[in-house]
């Protein structure tokens, strides 16, 4: 009969705290733990696994590629370590986790202050990442695009809302006669494509990624256009009108609590979340009640 293995818990949030900290010294400080029980949680860690996890280099601790796998997991685990404890009720755990489409994100961290995200533990990504967070109980509550909202989905959205979104260049971008619109997508944005296959448009996507900042600099350097939601275009770009653009419809974001979030826990963060945005993004078509 094989033996079961078991990773201590003790071990993942050693893994976690480096990567928060970016040294075993510090993660150490962080722990409450001296460097030798550190590297001896490592050490074991990486039996376990069976392999190195860290590399030492002059600027701190790097993580293997083996070591990025770990962690990715060792944040689950703790994710669901504390989602169990808090079936007995003890909602105040742990900081709660919001999650955030990364445009809502861009605008939070620049005009909310420090009060506002104190005690909250934030995650960004894109909004379907977020969605499976939420409905996989990794998230308690989440502000994130929905073009569509299933019946998962639909379960968990406490308030909705619509905001304008545009097409946005570079002040110097200059479409050449005859040319195919050069196109800058995220994955998932078909309400980028569809208008402009139903215009029969010509159009080239030259930079398809889910990497946001990487979208807006290859805006900036003329590359291509895209679209946004009005509220979160820098300042740099500009909206495009052209007439070879088609028009674009709102989109649809929702805000949501998990399945199994206690009732007064979910409508106080809910509120809170709500508040943040109320002060820092305007909506601009005044739809925050769900269904409107």
């Amino acid at each position: 009969m094989l033996r079961a293995l078991n990773i201590p818990i003790e071990a993942i949030r050693t893994i976690v705290a480096i990567a928060e900290m970016g040294s075993l010294s510090k993660a150490a400080t962080k722990l409450g733990l001296s460097q030798p029980a550190v590297s001896a949680q490592v050490k074991r860690l990486q039996g376990l696994i069976g392999g190195q996890l860290f590399i030492k280099t002059a600027n701190g601790t790097t993580f293997t590629d083996l070591g990025k796998l770990a962690l990715q997991q060792a944040r689950i685990i703790l994710n669901a370590n504390d989602q169990m404890l808090r079936l007995g009720g003890d909602e105040n755990a742990s900081l709660h986790r919001i999650g955030l489409s990364s445009l809502f994100a861009q605008r939070l961290f620049e005009r909310a202050g420090k009060s506002d995200l104190s005690d909250l533990s934030i995650h960004v990504d894109q909004s379907g990442a977020i969605r499976k967070g939420l409905i996989e109980g990794y998230i308690d509550v989440a502000f994130i695009f929905a073009p569509h909202v299933d019946a998962d989905l639909a379960k968990t959205v406490r308030e909705q809302r619509a905001f304008p979104a545009i097409w946005v260049r570079s002040p110097d971008f200059v479409l050449s006669p005859g040319a195919p619109i050069p196109i800058i997508t995220l994955p998932g944005q078909d309400w980028m494509i569809g208008p402009l296959d139903r215009m029969g448009s010509a159009y080239k996507v030259v930079l398809h990624t889910s990497d946001y900042l990487v979208r807006l600099t290859a805006v900036r350097l003329g590359i291509g256009l895209t679209a946004l939601p009005s509220f979160s275009v820098p300042d740099d770009l500009i909206e495009s009108p052209d007439y070879y653009l088609p028009q674009l419809s709102d989109l649809r974001a929702v805000l949501c609590a998990r399945p199994g979030l206690r009732g007064d826990v979910a409508t106080r963060l809910v509120k809170r979340i709500k508040g943040i945005f109320d002060d820092h993004i305007p909506d601009p078509r005044g739809k925050s009640a769900l269904g409107n």
